[in-house]
């Protein structure tokens, strides 16, 4: 076998497995060749890793393996080397006690398969919302030329006529079986209209919310958000992303060169104008960590504030992500950003051209899904960052999914010390609860759950929804799906199982939340609240051994991401030494 190393400017990471005719060079290639690969695919060529989150077991991402077939056919034209790799997949749809719990971990797989494996590039293949940060968390730590390719939402469901958003329809029948006005029996009717294709959640949840925010920060190709997961053209965005990774590989384009602070900038606006998910607030500033951005919680109050939410879908508005890409999707969006004097158009992406390059000629084709701005949702969209002694770190809320006439409401404390207090009395007709009272529910933080569960939006008491009422405040520190909706506070900092004021809050108190001066306030003195905190002891339970001990001891709080105290940053991509 003769090398002849192809034509690439710089030495390939690869060449450090496979360029030589050493022993361990040959030691590497032979035990690759055991697939029937041909001598010249080791000839210099890149070297691209797809990182695949496909599991059965992640419903969303289940239709990945296709998806990464076209990845390759992509790598193989342009002239790379495809191998196929996959890394644990967190699905929030069955995964307990919930899919948040396990994003580190999986960003942890993602860092180290990336790093000690022979790879000068990789193509990272995403879905369901927390697939979607934890590769983009372990690219950055590494640093290769990477770029993320999402499996797209699910087609529009329907169910007696009415389009069914996933998840948001799951919380809307709910709430309608507690109240009398739906049948068990027609619930479990709608069950097979809410999910009737391979894909995400068709709503503006957390995943499209990812996938959308992946998309303004440069780190996939433009368009790639919203095209359903069951359109072709979904497949031949793959294959265009296989194509561009071994361009990126020899222009050494890295996600640091992509994520700057101007991109996140970009990213925190674009999320206020769709209506995203808050828990699009946790997972940047987590990959912000990971690549050395100073990003803070504030800056998601200051940056997004003033932008006004221009994304007609549910759980804000009215349609579904299909109909968000017939009408142009996440291009027009961020044209609209652009035009308004609010989009940094010079942040690099990875077609190697600017994000104003990649959105300038963008069409909306249908203006009751993306509105003109004096038709906006909400003037103020983006995410209300609140703060006060009852969040000290801050708190966050959703203004484009709240009732206007509560965002600025005091109210009488209905304490739930736990998910499972809450579960045990919320349908007592006995319980002390109408609708001027705020639901207040502790240790469902990143310690206290453990891992930060979608629970922060709890079903209101039978008896207040068979009056007719849909919505109440309820503050927790908590996460929540970004398909539900409400006047809900969410991420309360600290956290109450870290000791934060929320874990001394008693029923009866008084609260008052002010979204508009940004304020969350527990009417009590000074005084009195450092007299309970002084007396406060933990009453959640600590976990003593395994990951859940690991996850417990190192977890940082929601207000900067939590990610691992020991992951922060980037390590890079040095080759790891060589043990034959």
């Amino acid at each position: 076998m003769v090398f002849k190393p192809a034509s690439w400017p710089r030495k390939l990471r690869s060449a450090q497995w496979f360029g030589g005719t050493s022993r361990d060079h040959i030691y590497h290639r032979s035990w690759m060749k055991n697939q029937g690969l041909p001598d010249d695919l080791f000839d210099g060529r890149p070297v691209i890793g797809i990182c695949n989150t496909w599991s059965q077991l992640t419903p969303c991402n289940a239709h990945l393996r296709d998806l990464a077939e076209r990845v390759k056919h992509g790598i193989y034209e342009a002239g790379g080397f495809p191998v196929e790799f996959p890394v644990f997949s967190t699905g929030e749809s069955t995964l307990r006690p919930t899919a948040m719990m396990f994003r580190n971990l999986a960003s942890m797989d993602v860092e180290e398969a990336i790093r000690g494996t022979p790879l000068d590039g990789v193509v990272l293949l995403v879905g369901c919302d927390k697939t979607t940060p934890s590769l983009l968390m372990g690219a950055a730590s590494v640093n290769l030329p990477a770029i993320a390719v999402t499996g797209g939402p699910m087609l529009n469901g329907w169910f007696q006529g009415e389009r069914v958003g996933s998840g948001t329809h799951l919380w809307k029948f709910s709430e309608a079986v507690k109240a009398g006005e739906m049948t068990q029996e027609e619930f479990l009717e709608a069950e097979v209209a809410m999910s009737r294709s391979p894909g995400t959640c068709n709503t503006m949840g957390t995943a499209s919310s990812m996938a959308s925010m992946t998309e303004a920060l440069g780190m996939a190709l433009s368009g790639n958000a919203a095209i359903p997961a069951v359109d072709s053209r979904r497949r031949v965005m793959a294959h265009l992303s296989g194509r561009r990774i071994v361009q990126m590989v020899k222009d050494d384009l890295k996600p640091s060169d992509i994520l700057t602070r101007e991109a996140f900038e970009n990213a925190i606006r674009t999320n206020g104008a769709i209506g995203g998910s808050t828990n699009a607030v946790i997972h940047l500033l987590a990959i912000a960590g990971r690549i050395g951005v100073d990003i803070t919680l504030d800056d998601w109050d200051k940056v997004g504030r003033d932008i006004p939410t221009i994304v007609n879908l549910m759980p804000s508005g009215k349609y579904l992500m299909e109909e968000f890409f017939y009408a142009g999707g996440l291009p027009v969006v961020i044209k609209r950003l652009g035009e308004a004097g609010v989009l940094h158009r010079d942040t690099t992406t990875v077609a190697g051209e600017t994000i104003w390059d990649q959105v300038k000629d963008a069409k909306n084709w249908n203006e009751d899904v993306i509105l003109p701005v004096e038709k906006a949702l909400t003037k103020q969209g983006g995410i209300a960052v609140l703060k006060g002694n009852l969040a000290p770190k801050g708190a966050v809320l959703k203004p484009s999914a709240a009732s206007p006439h509560l965002l600025q409401h005091k109210g009488r404390a209905v304490v739930f010390e736990d998910i499972d207090d809450y579960k045990a009395r919320i349908n007592d007709d006995a319980l002390d609860i109408d609708e001027t009272c705020i639901m207040v529910m502790k240790n469902c933080g990143p310690k206290g759950y453990p891992g930060l569960s979608e629970v922060g939006n709890m079903g209101l008491p039978p008896k207040v929804l068979k009056k007719g009422i849909t919505d109440m405040v309820r503050i927790s520190d908590a996460r929540m799906s970004g398909t539900a909706y409400g006047t809900v506070v969410l991420h309360t900092s600290p956290e109450a199982a870290a000791g934060g004021p929320l874990a001394v809050v008693q029923n009866g108190d008084m609260i008052e939340l002010d979204v508009p001066n940004r304020r969350l306030h527990l009417d009590i003195s000074d005084q009195e609240l450092k007299a309970r905190l002084d007396e406060w002891v933990p009453t959640h339970e600590v976990p003593e051994s395994g990951y859940a001990k690991l996850f417990h001891d190192h977890v940082q709080g929601a207000d900067t991401g939590a990610d691992f105290d020991f992951l922060i940053g980037c390590r890079g991509s040095d080759v790891p030494k060589d043990s034959h």
